[in-house]
């Protein structure tokens, strides 16, 4: 169900980026980036996160590691992350697949600035094997993000 709503968003808003498949896993970022051929700062993973009473979205280069200080400064309360059972019931993406696009519930999406360090990322598409190519800027204007700096680079 979740790749097929990717699907139908990116045929609706964007239908000249085609969703890829991968035989091999990517519900990891090492994972993803072997299966696509990236590297791992490349992966845009999305972190679903409980901030106060609002479930959030926010979408960093996978070597980036979220700053609770920066979301709690940003966000008025602590970062929590979804358990593992809300994460598709919220997103109606499971763990693994989720992403910006085709959302099962409209959620608030945010993009940390560390994406801008390419010119092409690669985030997941709604399952553990899935994912499309697209540049940081479009992500964020196809999902209505906003851009927050919530992250802290790793090597």
């Amino acid at each position: 169900m979740s790749l097929e709503s990717v699907r139908a968003f990116f045929a609706e808003k964007a239908p000249d980026i085609a969703v890829i498949e991968s035989p091999q896993s990517s519900a990891t970022v090492t994972l993803a980036a072997e299966a696509f051929g990236v590297e791992p700062g490349r992966i845009a993973k999305t972190l679903s996160l409980r901030v106060g009473e609002r479930v959030v979205l926010i979408v960093t280069s996978g070597t980036s590691r979220m700053d609770n200080k920066k979301v709690k400064a940003l966000f008025g309360s602590k970062p929590k992350m979804l358990g593992l059972d809300e994460v598709a019931g919220i997103t109606g993406h499971e763990v693994g697949g989720v992403c910006p696009f085709g959302l099962k519930t409209p959620l608030p999406i945010y993009c940390d600035v560390s994406l801008k360090a390419f010119d092409e990322v690669v985030p997941a598409a709604g399952s553990t094997h899935s994912a499309v190519r697209i540049t940081p800027s479009r992500m964020a204007e196809l999902v209505g993000a906003e851009w927050v700096d919530v992250c802290e680079q790793r090597p």
